[in-house]
């Protein structure tokens, strides 16, 4: 057998049931993995410090990290209709959060780089504090009072009137709005330094994964549930309804385009390192 494969992945159900059969030795011929759970934020970090064979990261993160990493063209988050979320505590305008604290869960996330594009065309005189909070504070918070806004991502879009929060805007339908491409998420990358033919082996073996979770759903929903941090099975199979799509299995050409149209924008506004002409490619 060969060496196990050092993974990190959020404990979300969209990634737990993308990796469940690859996790638990199901798809044939797949090395295994030795799986580390971590919020999107911590594996960020992991990325940019070069830990680990494989993580999912947000899109936001590869500029910064795809002279080691190379992305992989399935397994990660990328749709339509499940763009991050602005809330507040009551109705309110995108011209009212000029000055206001805003809580996010990462400055390094593609939901803090959607935000602040929807906020230079929206919020012309600019937010005030940012303030960094793991994603299942934010709600909290902004119901406290503590932040003024929040911006979550991940089932908060289905729950956030359990909060008696109102949305004042929706960064994924800007996006979509403005660009036409569908709302790049999260991404899988693999360290270049395995090799092309072991890179290959790895994207097979997560598009063969998730092609086997959507063949027996029923056959992930212990991993999913075992750390979907007590969320409602309901709310789980919504999340993984809307995180994992035909994007997940193959990025295919408008995934690319996605993925290239965020980070060229976000490079423009100077929010990003500009990339090179090659970095997106696969082997």
């Amino acid at each position: 057998m060969s060496e196990p494969v050092r993974i990190a992945y959020s404990p979300c159900p969209n990634d737990t049931f993308v990796f469940d059969a690859w996790a638990h030795g199901r798809v044939p011929g797949a090395p295994p993995l030795d799986v580390t759970f971590a919020d999107i934020d911590i594996t960020n970090g992991m990325a940019e410090r070069g830990e680990h064979d494989v993580l999912k990261v947000s899109y936001a993160v590869l500029p910064w990290v795809l002279d080691e990493y190379a992305l992989l063209p399935c397994g990660g988050a990328l749709g339509r209709g499940c763009g991050p979320l602005v809330l507040t505590r009551e109705a309110a305008r995108p011209a009212d959060l000029a000055g206001r604290t805003v809580a996010v869960p990462s400055e390094r996330s593609t939901a803090y780089l959607l935000f602040r594009l929807w906020a230079a065309a929206e919020v012309p005189e600019g937010v005030g504090e940012v303030v960094v909070l793991p994603f299942h504070e934010i709600m909290p918070a902004v119901r406290d009072g503590k932040v003024d806004a929040g911006l979550v991502i991940h089932e908060a879009r289905f729950t956030y009137r359990d909060y008696g929060l109102e949305c004042l805007a929706d960064m994924g339908e800007h996006w979509e709005k403005t660009t036409g491409l569908p709302i790049p998420l999260g991404a899988i990358i693999a360290k270049r330094s395995l090799g092309a033919a072991r890179l290959r082996e790895l994207a097979e073996a997560a598009r063969t994964s998730v092609r086997m979770a959507w063949d027996d759903p029923e056959a992930s929903r212990p991993y999913v549930l075992e750390h979907a941090q007590e969320m409602d099975p309901a709310v789980a199979d919504q999340h993984i309804g809307l995180y994992v799509n035909e994007f997940t299995a193959d990025l295919g050409e408008a995934g690319y385009a996605a993925v290239r149209g965020l980070l060229t924008r976000a490079a423009a506004e100077g929010l990003v390192p500009p990339l090179g002409p090659d970095a997106l490619d696969f082997v």
